[in-house]
């Protein structure tokens, strides 16, 4: 089985928990950030293969961290998965702008968060 790191960019430690068990149930390993500039940070140094990302977060927000990340050679293939409570209209395109790959709305519908990571990191 193929072995992925997934970050999980989350400021809530129940979500980060929720993610970070659905993540390593599926066999991923995980590194987790609790604002915007740790994330910015983890990312560039450990290179994930896959970034769930919070959109609300103290200090730097998602949707910056994502665009600072899609600017770089470095990290700009890293598929970014937009988590947010946010529902209100226009927000998955707002997410997409700033860079983000794929729109995962909470409360998280675990389905739905595990359909879209493996579109991205396949069994």
């Amino acid at each position: 089985m193929p072995d992925y790191t997934v970050l999980i960019v989350e400021d809530n430690a129940n979500n980060r928990m929720i993610m970070r068990d659905l993540m390593e149930v599926q066999g991923h390993r995980t590194l987790e950030a609790v604002d915007g500039a740790e994330g910015l940070a983890m990312a560039l140094e450990h290179r994930p293969d896959l970034i769930l990302m919070d959109v609300q977060l103290p200090g730097m927000d998602g949707y910056e961290v994502t665009r600072r990340l899609k600017a770089q050679d470095e990290t700009k293939h890293i598929p970014i998965v937009a988590v947010t409570s946010y529902a209100m209209k226009g927000e998955e395109e707002r997410a997409r702008e700033a860079g983000c790959d794929a729109y995962v709305s909470k409360p998280i519908d675990i389905r739905k968060l595990i359909e879209t990571v493996q579109r991205f990191l396949p069994k």
